[in-house]
């Protein structure tokens, strides 16, 4: 979804700007030392070519011979608090641009040893083996330029749920438990509704990165969310009875439970087709949209959309809707912000410093996920045009 530009760092008036935006993002922070280090750790994290580590950082941007512990201490040990600034990061993308879905991304980054807060053994499956990693998720503001992290939440599962050691040298609080990912998405999305400026946006998702599918569908709907999600095609829900305004002459739906892509969105008789082409899909493809279906023990009224090759005779993706009277044009529309945000991990990664992170505390791994996001922001809004369009979408019931 987004095109990666490097920004010329020795342009006057950009270093500039960097300041003013950490002041907007930062400027809660109550000692100067503590802002003047997030400035200079955000400056280090544009202009820092390969790994950033606070060490190559320091000797980037600063010529303070201790800048590297100071950059260390304020990401590490400093106690400020990064829900203000993601919440002050917040405003500042929605004050340039209009937001037009919240996107939920699973983030897998691989660690060495066992002491970074969060880490666990977990099957990679671009690695196709076991990792040592920590795993989180992000909640991403999705405009029609870009997908931007805004919040994060780390796992926290195995020894890292009942190892009091563990716990203590990596500063987890002791609210915090084992969690699945289903529930660390719920948990982005009310946060994100508490701090946002205006109507929640819907959210998209790949709700089979998060463990259990059908809990994350039934966590949104039953929270009142809007939300377009992908879903696995052996996912069993039953179908309902027809939307007037949908109903076909001679149509009928199956009855009782089947699995997503059985009958209810069978080729031979699709409610309704739409042939569409655009910047989040390759060539043309064939868009169907089913009648109304429930997910078992829940009366939530939901609909299906796929996405099919011309020539396939299975769908090549199946998404999952509460909105059930959007027209189908701005179902697309999210199921691309979707597919889009998937796309943000690798530039994260390698030109932002999104797996660098040295520390091993659990308040230093939100510090630095706020100041990736922040510096990631700015870089996407530096020379990039704002979208001011709002999208009908936003308002489908």
């Amino acid at each position: 979804m987004t095109t990666e530009r490097v920004p010329s760092e020795a342009d006057p008036s950009r270093q500039a700007s960097v300041a003013e935006f950490s002041g907007e993002v930062f400027g809660h922070l109550p000692r100067r030392d503590q802002r003047r280090w997030a400035e200079t750790y955000l400056k280090g994290l544009l202009r820092t070519p390969g790994k950033k580590s606070v060490q190559r950082m320091a000797a980037a941007v600063s010529d303070v011979p201790t800048a590297s512990q100071s950059l260390h201490q304020f990401v590490s040990v400093s106690p400020w608090r990064w829900e203000a600034s993601r919440s002050a990061l917040v405003s500042w993308i929605q004050r340039r641009a209009t937001v037009r879905a919240w996107s939920l991304l699973p983030v897998t980054t691989p660690k060495r040893g066992q002491y970074s807060v969060g880490v666990q053994q977990r099957f990679d499956a671009a690695a196709g083996r076991v990792i040592n990693c920590q795993t989180g998720v992000a909640l991403l503001l999705s405009t029609c330029h870009d997908d931007l992290p805004v919040d994060w939440r780390l796992q926290l599962s195995g020894a890292w749920s009942q190892d009091s050691r563990l716990r203590r040298r990596a500063r987890v609080p002791d609210s915090l438990g084992a969690r699945p990912l289903w529930a660390l998405g719920l948990e982005l999305v009310e946060a994100q509704a508490a701090r946002s400026e205006g109507p929640p946006a819907p959210v998209v998702a790949d709700a089979r990165e998060f463990g259990d599918s059908g809990a994350l569908v039934n966590g949104l709907g039953d929270s009142g969310t809007k939300f377009v999600v992908s879903v696995p095609d052996n996912l069993m829900m039953r179908a309902g009875p027809h939307l007037g305004a949908q109903r076909r002459a001679g149509t009928a739906l199956p009855t009782g439970r089947m699995c997503v892509d059985d009958r209810l969105l069978h080729r031979s008789a699709p409610p309704r087709t739409h042939t569409a082409q655009g910047r989040h899909r390759q060539g043309s493809v064939i868009w169907t949209l089913s009648g109304p279906v429930h997910l078992p023990r829940t009366d939530h009224t939901l609909r299906l959309l796929a996405t099919w090759c011309p020539n396939g005779n299975r769908p090549a993706g199946i998404w999952l809707t509460n909105l059930v009277h959007a027209d189908i044009d701005e179902l697309i529309a999210l199921a691309g912000a979707q597919t889009g945000a998937g796309g943000v991990t690798q530039p994260l990664r390698e030109r932002f410093g999104l797996s660098d992170f040295e520390g091993r505390s659990f308040p230093g791994w939100h510090h630095h996920m706020t100041l990736v996001s922040a510096a990631y922001a700015w870089h996407r809004f530096s020379g990039a045009a704002t979208c001011t369009h709002t999208p009908a979408l936003q308002t489908a019931a």
